[in-house]
């Protein structure tokens, strides 16, 4: 697939087959999402996959704050990634000083665009994603066992989808872009 057919063909997905995913097709995802650009080189981001129903279903029904949709995606995915970052490594110096204004923001912006990498890959190989935002991050830490060294950047259901969603109205180019 082609990198422009795979930007403009990728969709939220929130209904899968009831299929498993091998282990080893995450892991060649995740060779390609390990190239997504990160500050200063510092690839930052890490995942959890998640296949235990014990773990998805207590994460789906303690942690997402009520969320029925985001519930439903957990439950009905059969992978549930849990994207992580380093803390103290993105927007930072060896120092532990701030190298932008941005402070530890940036450790933000490194995981939205390896969570882009990981999805489009997942595309690419057939499968389906749904970003999920909605989360109580100390309780998903407490299921998981995640220590103060890491954030939680999302929650990502994954699996092979169940159906084609249409693309959503976008805005046009002359609402996004001012020239100068």
């Amino acid at each position: 697939m082609e990198a422009i057919e795979c930007i403009k063909t990728r969709r939220s997905i929130r209904k899968y087959e009831d299929k498993p995913v091998d282990r080893s097709l995450i892991e060649e995802i995740i060779d390609i999402a390990r190239f997504a650009p990160s500050w200063k080189n510092s690839q930052s981001v890490r995942y959890i996959a998640i296949y235990d129903n014990d773990i998805k279903n207590k994460i789906a029904g303690e942690c997402i704050m009520g969320h029925e949709g985001n519930k439903n995606n957990i439950q009905g995915a059969p992978v549930l990634m849990v994207e992580l970052t380093v803390n103290k490594r993105a927007g930072y110096e060896r120092d532990g000083s701030y190298s932008t204004s941005k402070k530890d923001h940036w450790q933000s912006f490194d995981a939205g665009m390896a969570a882009q990498v990981f999805c489009l890959a997942a595309h690419e190989k057939g499968l389906g994603t749904v970003v999920m935002g909605i989360y109580d991050e100390e309780k998903v830490k407490e299921v998981l066992g995640i220590g103060e060294d890491k954030s939680v950047s999302a929650l990502i259901a994954l699996g092979y989808p169940a159906d084609a969603p249409a693309a959503p109205k976008r805005k046009e180019v002359a609402d996004l872009l001012t020239f100068m």
